[in-house]
């Protein structure tokens, strides 16, 4: 089985379809490396596409300590790029990762897809925010993954996939009971709730000319007023919000994020994704 090593000897579990520019999917807390299929199905027909299992997620290694921040999640996908030998590449994640390798090494990004990006973020209810993913963590720790999977796939910004597409939701929430329930539980505790909020990165955002698209579901409150922020930020964002549709982006709409994501990447690639005009922020 491939695997890239970590600098700190975790081994983490990749695969790789098609040829041409590179792409690489970083997946959510609840998904895996499988989740991304449609897109790399879809998206290797013209790229060299790689998804990969995050530290916590079998066939990736499940390592012991404190060892899941939010540091050691870009640094691992970054692990895998030095692995395949490829400087840079269109980062597509759902969740947060691709905006920490942006804002910590844009050198290796041609672009950024950031959707469903920012829960827990508001810094008014981060306290609790920290709190419910310990909480989590030990409803892991204590029932497993198949009991903690029963209750996720309720959650708000779950339902509209559930409506749409009964039968991916089922086989989604069916993968996630099957996680490793320790790797889970160190994944929420270490990573989920200990990752900063961003929106205390403002001037670090500013900075970062990386391409991005930010893509948002209406019906996924958590991360509307981050989308909005990021938006408001990254001098090269674009905003897509998709109607009627919650967190899990990539499955619930594949064909419309499939869309949006190729037309995005076909226009970084063409140079016609420019950075935004200062002089178009300025009051009139």
């Amino acid at each position: 089985m491939p695997h890239a090593t970590t600098r700190d000897d975790v081994r983490i579990y990749f695969e790789e379809a098609g040829q041409g520019t590179p792409i690489l999917f970083l997946h959510e807390f609840a998904a895996d490396y499988t989740n991304w299929e449609p897109q790399m199905r879809y998206f290797s027909r013209g790229h060299r596409c790689i998804a990969y299992s995050a530290r916590g997620y079998t066939p990736s290694d499940v390592p012991d300590g404190e060892v899941y921040t939010y540091t050691h999640f870009y640094t691992d996908a970054l692990a895998v790029l030095d692995h395949l030998g490829i400087e840079r590449a269109h980062l597509v994640g759902l969740s947060i990762s691709s905006l920490q390798i942006g804002l910590n090494a844009p050198q290796r990004a041609l672009s950024m897809t950031l959707a469903g990006v920012g829960s827990g973020s508001e810094i008014e209810n981060l306290d609790s925010w920290r709190q419910q993913c310990r909480a989590n963590a030990e409803q892991f720790e204590t029932s497993g993954s198949a009991e903690v999977a029963k209750v996720t796939r309720e959650a708000p910004s779950r339902i509209p996939f559930l409506v749409k597409d009964p039968r991916g939701h089922a086989d989604f929430y069916a993968a996630l009971a099957r996680h490793d329930a320790r790797g889970s539980a160190r994944t929420m505790r270490g990573f989920q709730g200990g990752r900063p909020s961003i929106y205390t990165m403002t001037d670090a955002i500013a900075k970062v000319a990386t391409p991005a698209l930010i893509i948002c579901g209406d019906e996924d409150d958590p991360c509307i007023g981050p989308s909005l922020f990021l938006k408001k930020h990254l001098p090269a964002a674009g905003l897509a919000m998709f109607p009627k549709s919650g967190h899990v982006l990539n499955l619930e709409e594949p064909a419309l994020f499939n869309e949006s994501v190729e037309r995005f990447v076909t226009l970084v690639e063409a140079g016609r994704w420019p950075v935004r005009d200062s002089r178009s922020l300025a009051p009139h």
